[in-house]
């Protein structure tokens, strides 16, 4: 059986399709056409500006028919779900909504061995991010009907589940056996890592981060090693040896997004302070300052997502037991261009000298 692959893309509610070259090492020469002129139209009628045109495309073929979905935003409307079917893969397709209610869309179709179809989506839900959604299917004249009722309802009767999860988030203690990763799937680096700047093997029982570059604001730091923040309250807290930073350094503890928020030690004239950062304008801004007069510190972060309250409170201790708020509550907010919402964030990052290092204790994370 001959195997073809192609891909197919979009740009301003126009869907193309393109043939790979058998070796998927390019485009195979005069292959591109397109599929749907303006798969937009089914929410947004010719001559109406704004919005978001259609995108996101993913493509089934059930029953031998094709099916391409996509997500648009209408003017004055919410996120919403097209489809549009064909008896073969270059069309003519016809398209429809299929799902417009409470903003869930954008994902894909999943069948199950016994017969029963659901639509994997997502919606925005604040600081917290992009949170999933398993939508019931029906097929009714071969169109797959999303929601009940074209609604999405917030609760499932589902059997609990007797496969493998694998853990989104996990605390850790970087305490590794043999054959075990040096960092499980959990973790995510905010850049590409360089690999001579971080160990858990430096140290036994820790995370250790080395500076290589001199950077002026968080942003631009690199090796800040994340995880997600999770509904509707999650905490995550840490410790740090700091005893080897360098004057200009600062290491702590971050909820990462666009306007972000920072717990942390920064060394300043040859002394550790205590600080407490607040980007949530977009600018920073240094709102506590304490001094600092040990080398080990314990830092949390707690967030409150609960009905998109977004609120997070930073705290400090200098034991381990008894935590002490550091700085006013910090307003998390949801943006665009950083749209996974916020993580956790163990960050260390030089401003006048590399070569320092730190070392984390631990990561815990709890609802």
């Amino acid at each position: 059986m001959k195997e073809i692959r192609f891909i197919w893309y979009g740009g301003g509610g126009q869907i193309n399709i393109i043939e790979l070259l058998p070796d998927l090492s390019g485009v195979k020469p005069e292959t591109q056409r397109v599929l749907i002129e303006n798969a937009t139209l089914p929410t947004t009628p010719l001559g109406k500006q704004g919005g978001l045109p259609a995108e996101g495309s993913q493509l089934f073929k059930v029953n031998g028919k094709y099916y391409l979905f996509n997500i648009s935003w209408p003017p004055g409307g919410m996120r919403s779900v097209i489809v549009h079917r064909a008896d073969q893969l270059h069309g003519p397709y016809e398209g429809r909504v299929v799902l417009q209610d409470k903003g869930v869309a954008q994902g894909g179709l999943i069948d199950q061995p016994n017969g029963k179809w659901y639509a994997y989506l997502f919606q925005d839900y604040g600081a917290v991010g992009r949170i999933p959604y398993l939508v019931p299917v029906q097929w009714i004249d071969d169109w797959p009907v999303l929601g009940i009722d074209g609604q999405v309802p917030d609760v499932l009767d589902l059997p609990a589940s007797k496969g493998l999860i694998p853990h989104l988030v996990n605390s850790d203690d970087f305490d590794r056996k043999g054959g075990e990763p040096a960092l499980p799937l959990v973790w995510q680096w905010n850049h590409n890592p360089v690999a001579d700047l971080w160990s858990v093997s430096a140290r036994k029982g820790h995370l250790r981060l080395k500076t290589g570059r001199v950077d002026q604001q968080f942003l631009q730091a690199r090796n800040t090693l994340t995880q997600r923040t999770f509904g509707p309250t999650c905490t995550g807290s840490t410790a740090i040896d700091i005893a080897n930073m360098k004057d200009g350094d600062f290491a702590g503890l971050s909820l990462l997004q666009k306007n972000y928020g920072l717990v942390g030690v920064r060394m300043d004239g040859g002394k550790h302070f205590l600080v407490m950062v607040n980007a949530m304008t977009g600018a920073e801004e240094e709102v506590a300052h304490i001094p600092l007069h040990q080398k080990k510190v314990y830092l949390k972060a707690n967030c409150d997502f609960t009905n998109k309250k977004d609120m997070a409170t930073f705290f400090y201790s200098l034991n381990g037991k008894e935590w002490v708020p550091i700085g006013p509550q910090f307003k998390m907010s949801y943006t665009i261009p950083h749209f996974m919402g916020y993580r956790f964030g163990l960050f260390y990052y030089a401003t006048k000298t590399v070569g320092g290092f730190v070392d984390f204790d631990y990561f815990h994370i709890s609802p």
